[in-house]
């Protein structure tokens, strides 16, 4: 289990810690620390009440919650977000009204989720041919389905 240590900053005394909705859930909610209405259309940044210390080694992605997603039209405009493990500031989450009505987000409410998941290191090597593939150069679409 990884060990995540946080700071409750100020405006997010008495809100939860972010936690499974079950046992077998592969994502912590995350509370809003604000009150606010977004239009449809509109995009603003909620604030969570937490900084947190993400492992070396991991990252947190912060990703939509389905349930906001299908009745409401509520998503994250750059799901996933990622919390790089040399961050401190406070965790906060971009909401998107996709819907045609607006929508309301008061604090205390689940409005996201944080996964954890390793990083791996990649160094880049310049070569002057990449090795062939049965997919070969075909993008978008290219293979029929």
């Amino acid at each position: 289990m990884l060990d995540i240590q946080f700071v409750r900053l100020p405006h997010g005394e008495g809100l939860p810690l972010p936690s499974p909705a079950t046992p077998g859930s592969a994502g912590y909610d995350l509370t809003s620390a604000d009150d606010a209405t977004l239009a449809p259309g509109e995009r603003r940044l909620f604030r969570s009440g937490l900084a947190i210390a993400v492992p070396a080694g991991f990252e947190c992605q912060i990703r939509p919650r389905s349930g906001l997603a299908l009745k409401h039209g509520v998503t994250l405009p750059n799901a996933p977000a990622t919390i790089d493990s040399d961050y401190r500031g406070e965790l906060m989450v971009a909401l998107i009204n996709h819907g045609q009505d607006p929508f309301t987000v008061t604090r205390g409410m689940r409005i996201a989720q944080l996964v954890f998941a390793r990083v791996e290191q990649a160094g880049f090597r310049a070569v002057t041919e990449l090795p062939p593939t049965g997919r070969g150069e075909g993008g978008f679409g290219s293979t029929g389905h």
